[in-house]
């Protein structure tokens, strides 16, 4: 696979590049001449038929790019298509929208080659599609699984394939379509041309390519570490509970004719937009529950101005291309690095600008910053607009609004005398602010959302607790109780010295503030600890006892001193003594095991006395290593009974064996404290 460097830059139709005749006079007709750096770095290629990877951001114009890319691979050098039998090429794209609308794009660039196109989606009649399969067509756009299920009826067949297009193949790896894609590109000739269109090229897709392309050009318009420039990305840290309230806000705040709002599940999808809608917000939703005829009303209240607010899944929204939608809103974070650059990708398309905004409960802090690192993404970080700051802004809309700056009808000129006549100025003032603002959502009062952005320790202020070692002080509970208390993410606080009898916190120079918001004005934590803030940073005192915390908190090493020289030697002196230790108890183990061995070799010889010299000795039990157990007294009798019916009873107080004994051999029984033996009777 070859690879070609990164195109930043634009190109006009006036300058040499390689565009059909046919789809050029299209893009004449359309005052289209200016080229995208998609568009201009596949034509740009020595090999017009070679197989292609492009990744490129969404929205940066990848369907034109590709329609003008296999042109030359259809037409060769005619200007029409001749009359339609089978297909000539095959566009694949991951959902019902994103293919209508690439056939739509498609459909005016082709316009002078007499193209016939045919879409294959889920959703729509398929026996219709079938007809207009059988009724020829040059191209056919669809979705894997209705391609597949043509294909398998027989109404779809590949056999003139010239060229195969996977826009967004990265989604339909994700959306589970592995297996269809597989299917319907082992069905395509051999010597088809594969184009793979993608935002990411994971390691799927690289896999995907080396399997069915042949000798691939890689073109990589965008880097995965190089922010859209037409996006503007703003991060806002809140509380859980003001997801809904900031979204309010939000929208009243930006004021845009069209945003889309961003939720994880159908469930917060359908509460979301049920929340809007009582706000007196014009929504419409998108989730996999809808219908096609219902996803299409909703898509087209927004095209048409009727409806202001999307608020959509990841899977119903990708692919949809919406005009005019300024604002993105993450209502719920995305679930990978590749969903944050898709949902951002709504808006900033065909060079306009864009705002994508993050909303960050404080538990995600650290998870949302790396996904902004490996997106090479910077964002503002900003705090959610106030209820004041609305109200400030809907005054300065007032004043400059168009309505009073337009030139008076003369139509108007008599009714408008009356009412100056019989109204004051400040009631028709009155009357005109009221009508702008009917309508309109009141905005939210928000809770505290604690800083904006990272911790920031360059001018960190120091708190003084009246708690400390005596108290039983440890950090993880004072960093747990400024965390609740203060509404402040523990990310925001640095070192912690524990003295005796108070102890020293270091705060975030964007923590302070918050901190102090909460604790005024009693300056108490859980009504009992006295707080106060210091001028200047405590001086490190060498204390007796080891601090239980690393003063490394803000992730660089350690900002406290190096330690005394006292400290080194008494953990010296510490080891010593543990390795002291570590041999006297050595030494004593070894002294009880030469015990335990002498006194095992004098009851052998003692049993070896009692029983006879022919006897084998038997080896007594011992329950521990300082000698044998010693029998009880009151040791209750054991009666047997043998076989010629004669009792012999052996009581646990005698020590001697039995004189009737003689040289039979002796079982032990198991069972109580002491081992009992029995002799076999003649």
């Amino acid at each position: 696979m070859r690879c070609l460097p990164p195109c930043s830059k634009e190109t006009h139709m006036s300058d040499p590049i390689k565009i059909h005749s046919a789809l050029a006079e299209a893009m004449s007709a359309r005052s289209y001449d200016t080229m995208t750096p998609v568009q201009e770095a596949v034509l740009d290629i020595e090999q017009p038929d070679a197989d292609l990877l492009v990744s490129a951001q969404t929205g940066s114009g990848k369907t034109l790019a590709f329609g003008l890319s296999i042109a030359t691979t259809l037409l060769q050098e005619d200007t029409e298509f001749s009359r339609p039998k089978l297909p000539v090429a095959l566009i694949i794209a991951p959902t019902r929208e994103l293919a209508l609308q690439v056939r739509k794009e498609l459909e005016w660039v082709y316009a002078r080659t007499k193209a016939q196109f045919a879409s294959c989606v889920g959703g729509m009649d398929p026996r219709a599609e079938r007809r207009t399969l059988e009724s020829g067509a040059h191209i056919v756009v669809g979705t894997p699984g209705r391609l597949r299920d043509h294909i398998e009826r027989g109404a779809l067949r590949l056999s003139d394939i010239k060229a195969v297009v996977l826009d967004e193949a990265d989604e339909m790896l994700d959306m589970g379509f592995r297996e269809d894609l597989t299917f319907i590109l082992e069905k395509a000739p051999v010597s088809r041309r594969t184009l793979l269109f993608s935002a990411t090229v994971p390691a799927q897709i690289a896999k995907m390519a080396r399997t069915y392309q042949k000798e691939a050009i890689r073109i990589s318009v965008s880097s995965k570490t190089t922010q859209h420039l037409d996006i503007s990305y703003h991060a806002l840290k809140i509380q859980p509970s003001d997801r809904d309230k900031s979204i309010i806000n939000l929208l009243r705040y930006h004021d845009v004719s069209g945003a889309i709002v961003f939720c994880n599940t159908r469930a917060a999808v359908t509460h979301l937009a049920s929340r809007l809608n009582n706000r007196g917000f014009s929504v419409v939703a998108l989730s996999g529950e809808l219908s096609q005829k219902e996803r299409n009303f909703a898509l087209q209240s927004m095209r048409d101005g009727k409806a202001d607010v999307c608020v959509a899944t990841d899977v119903a929204a990708r692919g949809i291309d919406l005009p005019n939608l300024d604002l993105v809103i993450h209502a719920d974070l995305p679930q990978s690095d590749e969903a944050m650059l898709h949902r951002s990708g709504r808006t900033g398309r065909a060079g306009r600008k864009g705002i994508s905004v993050v909303l960050i409960p404080n538990r995600n802090f650290k998870r949302v910053e790396k996904m902004f690192q490996s997106n090479g993404i910077q964002p503002s970080w900003v705090t959610p607009p106030s209820a004041e700051q609305i109200i400030e802004k809907d005054r300065a809309n007032l004043l400059k609004s168009e309505l009073l700056t337009a030139p008076m009808d003369e139509s108007d000129a008599d009714i408008i005398q009356k009412i100056i006549e019989k109204y004051s100025p400040e009631a028709i003032a009155s009357a005109f602010v009221r009508s702008q603002m009917a309508g309109k959502s009141a905005p939210e009062e928000l809770s505290a959302s604690g800083s904006a952005g990272p911790a920031d320790f360059s001018a960190s202020t120091w708190f003084e607790l009246s708690v400390g070692h005596r108290d039983n002080a440890e950090p993880r509970w004072l960093v747990a109780m400024l965390c609740r208390i203060g509404n402040m993410d523990k990310s925001l606080i640095g070192d912690i010295q524990i003295h005796n009898s108070t102890t020293y916190i270091e705060i975030a120079a964007n923590g302070v503030k918050q901190l102090l918001a909460e604790i005024k004005p009693e300056f108490l934590l859980e009504g009992k600890i006295d707080i106060k803030q210091m001028s200047t940073p405590p001086e490190r005192i060498p204390m007796v006892r080891e601090r239980k915390f690393s003063s490394s908190r803000r992730g660089g090493g350690s900002a406290g001193a190096p330690r005394s020289d006292a400290r080194q030697k008494s953990r010296q002196n510490s080891r010593e003594n543990s390795r002291e230790n570590s041999r006297q108890n050595t030494r004593s183990r070894d002294d009880r095991d030469q015990g335990f061995k002498s006194e095992k070799k004098r009851f052998e010889k003692s049993d070896s006395e009692g029983f006879g010299n022919k006897r084998k000795p038997k080896k007594p039990s011992f329950s521990n290593a300082d000698g044998p157990r010693k029998p009880k007294e009151s040791s209750p009798t054991l009666k047997l009974r043998t076989s010629g019916k004669k009792e012999t009873s052996r009581g646990g107080s005698s020590g001697q064996p039995d004189k009737n004994r003689g040289n039979k051999t002796a079982r032990r029984i198991g069972g109580g404290k002491a081992p009992l033996r029995r002799r076999r009777s003649d």
